[in-house]
């Protein structure tokens, strides 16, 4: 097996995984579907001047330009504009990550329906325990809310939930209809697609405010550099390499590992439950995802 193959999972979700850290230093300082938009069109530009650099090939068709631009709205505007939003107006970020942890369960149900995949009896019960993992490391977040606060937030939790069917059907899409083709080309068609799809929703829900200084300015490069370029091409690889459903299970490690990064990072405690819950979606993402 090929060193990234091996190393490319843990990667990617480390870097995923500090996505909930860049959330929440960009909502203190920008609007999310502004900084949304000018992070989906950097990404697009540096993405587009590698391929030119590498001399990477373009997708010729019209048809296969609108698969990539089609897959980048489902992937990535619908998708980060619905959590952002949710988040900014109210849903927890313990509550988003439960909903984060539902993207393998949507995606198992589905890929035999959409993509003809089996899931085995071992990847079943691997990605029922992935989830039950998940909701352990939550546990002590959700205790915590008050019931009344969720009827408050119904409206940023239904677009949050949406955002998570956006990108489970963005990874169908993605392996059904992007398969082949320059990873580079098509992903800068993805992020193109992506900036375009944001000014509506900019337009309607947000505004272009941002206050500029060091700490945003280092969380847009991150955002830029390390999720929109880095981690979207390991999630790629993930899903060109494997099945569907496999590629997925990984997104159950993200919230134990932002949970380990928010405990190091600002001190949050973590108990002996989400410490449990953290080995069960380890042992469950590992019974998905080992080959046959």
């Amino acid at each position: 097996m090929p060193v990234l193959a091996k190393v490319a999972p843990f990667v990617f979700v480390l870097s995923w995984s500090t996505g909930w850290v860049v959330a929440g230093f960009a909502a203190r300082f920008a609007d999310p579907l502004w900084f949304l938009f000018l992070r989906f069109s950097l990404a697009a530009a540096v993405i587009a001047l590698i391929a030119l650099a590498m001399g990477a090939p373009w997708p010729k068709s019209r048809r296969e330009i609108g698969h990539a631009m089609m897959s980048g709205v489902l992937l990535h505007a619908i998708y980060l504009a619905g959590v952002w939003w949710a988040v900014r107006n109210g849903v927890p970020a313990g509550v988003s990550g439960i909903m984060a942890g539902l993207q393998p369960v949507m995606t198992a149900l589905l890929a035999p329906a959409l993509l003809g995949e089996r899931i085995t009896p071992r990847q079943g019960a691997g990605i029922a325990l992935g989830f039950l993992g998940i909701v352990l490391v939550l546990m002590p977040k959700l205790i915590g809310v008050d019931p009344a606060a969720f009827r408050a937030i119904a409206v940023p939790l239904a677009v949050n939930f949406g955002g998570m069917i956006a990108v489970t059907l963005g990874t169908f899409y993605q392996k059904r209809f992007v398969s082949g083709g320059d990873m580079r080309t098509t992903t800068a068609w993805q992020y193109i697609a992506a900036a375009l799809a944001m000014l509506p929703l900019l337009a309607l829900f947000g505004t272009p405010e941002a206050a500029w200084n060091q700490t945003l300015a280092l969380t847009m490069a991150w955002s830029v550099l390390a999720l929109s370029v880095g981690g979207i091409f390991l999630f790629l690889y993930l899903i060109r390499r494997g099945e569907v459903s496999r590629a997925a299970a990984y997104i159950y490690l993200v919230p134990a590992v932002s949970a380990l990064m928010a405990y190091v990072a600002f001190g949050e405690t973590l108990t002996p439950v989400q410490l449990i819950g953290m080995a069960v979606t380890a042992f469950g993402v590992w019974l998905a995802t080992r080959q046959r």
